[in-house]
């Protein structure tokens, strides 16, 4: 468009528009204003408004245009000549972005909270696929997902998704809040800085994500057996303070870690594989895509590809660990160890039966460890130090 040109009010141009661009040919010359018959009041007020009725541009055949002389008589406008490059300055000016930000000098502190958020959020994201997922293995509310999912809603509501969804959040996010702690504490210690030789043979985030299971799992164990002695001895117990108390009294603390062995099996080869498949992923994004920065949504795709993956690497140990609890139950065999009851189960029931039951657990596994990296790198971002801009 051109730069000179007859312009009224309109969103398309900073508020104006030009006539030009309706097919008029004329040309009026810049930053003057006329008098104009109907409107020359207004224009006299300091509005700017009028046109020189003597519009001297005139058509390719050297005719002016049909009724012109009425147009610019009672038409009030005003030539405006806009610098360039100003209608690129101004698109940037309308893209206004409300950021928020929460100073915390702590960094250890902005961690911890990202992380509990993150954890709260993923649970609560993912509680209605947990309980869809709860129902299918008990078999009560049908055998789909489909099925199990309209009866919940005919019987219960919608507020059925989300039953128990308060106390797996209190579970659920001060074990998430110390795992991203660790993950990343770690991980940033053990990274190498420009010019550094490797200080472990390991890949840092595979180490970082290890250490990140077990001390989730460490400092939350207590509060997963007090969950499981009130869902399986109701009558025993007041609450969650009077069954803690009484199994510190009656079996001792050491009683709060029995099985703690078989859960850090479980915990760490999962932990250490979906943090190491993150942040692998993460890297090979910048070096693809050349952007430092990455954005909310490909963070929730870059950690629901990570949890597939940890998830359908570790399955067949969750498989041999499960086989092993149950024991002798209903004549099953008993299994020496890992490695027995993978063997075993791989002559029995083939490949097929190292992974039955993936679908399900992935269901719930994935989307929660994408939101979960979705919601912590969010929560950083937002939580800065007084001298920075990014946590």
């Amino acid at each position: 468009m051109s730069n000179k040109g007859m312009a009224l009010f309109d969103d398309k141009r900073e508020m104006f528009f030009s006539i030009c661009d309706l097919g008029s040919q004329w040309s009026l010359e810049p930053n003057t204003s006329y008098p104009g018959g109907l409107f020359a009041s207004v224009g006299q007020m300091g509005m700017g408004f009028g046109v020189s009725p003597n519009s001297p541009n005139p058509r390719n055949d050297g005719t002016k245009p049909p009724f012109s002389d009425l147009f610019v008589k009672y038409l009030p406008v005003r030539v405006i000549e806009l610098p360039e490059g100003e209608a690129a300055s101004t698109k940037k000016k309308k893209k206004l972005e409300l950021k928020l930000k929460i100073k915390i000098p702590n960094p250890s502190l902005r961690r911890l909270i990202s992380g509990g958020i993150a954890g709260a959020i993923s649970r609560t994201c993912v509680a209605p696929l947990e309980t869809i997922r709860t129902h299918l293995m008990v078999g009560s509310s049908g055998n789909s997902t489909t099925e199990v999912f309209h009866n919940i809603l005919q019987n219960d509501g919608w507020k059925g998704l989300f039953r128990g969804n308060l106390i797996n959040v209190i579970r659920v996010a001060p074990s998430k809040a110390i795992e991203l702690f660790a993950f990343d504490t770690v991980n940033k210690t053990l990274s190498l800085k420009p010019g550094e030789v490797s200080k472990i043979p390991i890949p840092p985030s595979l180490v970082a994500g290890a250490c990140a299971g077990v001390s989730s799992t460490l400092v939350t164990y207590p509060l997963e057996l007090v969950k499981t002695r009130l869902t399986i001895e109701k009558n025993m117990y007041d609450g969650i303070l009077d069954a803690f108390l009484k199994i510190l009294q009656r079996e001792g603390p050491a009683e709060l870690y029995r099985g703690l062995a078989p859960s850090l099996i479980g915990v760490i080869p999962y932990a250490a594989t979906n943090y190491f498949a993150y942040d692998t992923l993460r890297k090979v994004y910048r070096k693809i895509f050349k952007e430092e920065k990455i954005g909310n949504i490909e963070t929730l795709l870059i950690g629901s590809l990570a949890g597939a993956i940890s998830s359908s690497a570790t399955f067949p140990l969750e498989v041999a660990r499960k086989h092993m609890q149950v024991g002798a139950l209903h004549g099953r065999r008993v299994y020496k160890n890992v490695i027995h009851a993978l063997s075993s189960i791989l002559e029995q029931e083939g490949i097929q039966g190292l992974y039955k039951g993936l679908g399900p657990s992935c269901m719930k596994l994935v989307p929660a460890a994408g939101i979960s990296f979705m919601c912590y790198e969010a929560c950083k971002r937002i939580l800065v130090d007084e001298d920075e801009d990014e946590a």
